[in-house]
């Protein structure tokens, strides 16, 4: 087939799954959660990992009605003179109830929130914390502010009654990346890039917690709208290089480095498998059939997150080889 051609193919391919995946109706998506959908509560817990800092496990699933668009771990630190937040959920109702958990949990006033990266269950519950300061990098907040209405927009057509209310509010200030003493905890807070073009990652090193972010999916099919693979798989690198007692990633399982491992072991699969495919010539249609490794069809989300995966990074294989065709 002439180049030409396939190129045209091929952006065929592409555009008429795109539509038919935003054009998937939310219960499609939907996965068992502990959230009440009667009552719009998200029944939302805090674990203690270690002294003072605390997990709020979401369903580890993809977007739905059943789960309210809960799929994220959001955490907090209790410092001794305040308390550190860590993403502030899906929608403003979530913001609510995480601040209102929080309250329950330590009588500590809120310092600060911090988003690790752009994506909308980072900060679409910001507007429960609009009386303190919302950090996030420059890049981050650039990311934010574009797409903000495209998220509220998205959510609201895949989770719907538990949306109500929400409005993006943006972060109001700067996250520096470096070490801070707060009260007993030594906060470190450092920038690295790859699931997005700005991932913070927030390590206590008091207890040897680390918030990696969207760069970690435990048990779950990362997400990649965002992702430069290359980037990220050195980053993966840094973190693998910390001194970790846990590894709390924004979606999936908390656990240890087994998590980091397992999410570097699926980039590079996908990355030689999409490299291989355009070589070889596929199509998009022909990728979305080739075998993945069993373990990988067993995370969660699979049957959504692997085919928006193809849609999102395929194409870019394709032009990388079209681009060295005589």
């Amino acid at each position: 087939m002439k180049p030409a051609a396939k190129t045209a193919r091929s952006l065929f391919t592409w555009a008429v799954l795109l539509v038919l995946l935003c054009a998937l109706p939310a219960v499609l998506f939907a996965q068992p959660a502990t959230a009440d959908a009667a009552t719009l509560d998200y029944r939302l817990q805090a674990r203690e990992l270690a002294a003072g800092v605390y997990v709020v496990e979401g369903a580890n699933a993809d977007f739905a009605v059943a789960n309210g668009c809960n799929i994220i771990n959001t955490g907090f630190i209790v410092t001794g003179s305040g308390v550190i937040v860590i993403n502030t959920g899906p929608s403003r109702r979530y913001g609510e109830q995480l601040r209102a958990l929080i309250g329950r949990t330590t009588r500590e006033p809120i310092l600060e929130v911090i988003h690790l990266n752009l994506h909308p269950d980072y900060f679409l519950g910001n507007q429960a914390f609009a009386d303190v300061p919302r950090r996030a990098t420059p890049v981050t907040r650039d990311g934010m502010q574009r797409e903000a209405k495209g998220y509220e927009d998205n959510l609201y057509r895949l989770c719907g009654d538990w949306m109500k209310g929400t409005e993006a509010r943006l972060p109001s200030a700067d996250a520096v990346p470096g070490l801070r003493r707060i009260g007993t905890h030594e906060i470190e807070t450092m920038e690295m890039r790859g699931h997005t073009d700005s991932d913070l990652v927030v390590v206590d090193r008091s207890s040897g917690i680390v918030f990696a972010g969207g760069l970690v999916f435990s048990q779950r099919v990362p997400t990649t709208p965002h992702a430069q693979i290359a980037l990220w798989l050195q980053s993966l690198q840094q973190l693998e290089a910390l001194p970790s007692r846990l590894i709390v990633p924004s979606h999936g399982i908390v656990g240890n480095r087994e998590a980091v491992t397992g999410t570097r072991r699926y980039l590079v699969w996908i990355d030689k498998a999409l490299r291989d495919a355009a070589l070889a010539g596929f199509d998009m249609n022909d990728v979305l059939r080739m075998p993945v490794p069993e373990d990988f069809r067993r995370w969660a989300a699979f049957g959504t997150e692997y085919t928006r995966n193809v849609v999102n990074l395929y194409p870019r294989y394709e032009q990388a080889v079209l681009l060295k065709s005589p």
